[in-house]
């Protein structure tokens, strides 16, 4: 027997997208760790791609 939805149809792809940022969050978090990075570091460096990503500047 096959089932349509997990959840629901409504709640699918908004359980999807958190499991999908859930395991991004897990990796970066694994990978600034092994970078030696704490968490406040691990933050700034977030802010400071996204801010890069949202004014369009791609120089780094």
């Amino acid at each position: 027997m096959a089932y349509q939805y997990i959840i629901s149809k409504s709640l699918d792809p908004i359980f999807a997208l958190s499991i999908g940022v859930a395991a991004a969050l897990t990796r970066i978090s694994r990978e600034e760790k092994e970078k030696g990075r704490g968490t406040s570091e691990s933050v700034d460096v977030f802010k400071r791609r996204v801010g890069l990503a949202w004014n369009g500047n791609a120089t780094r």
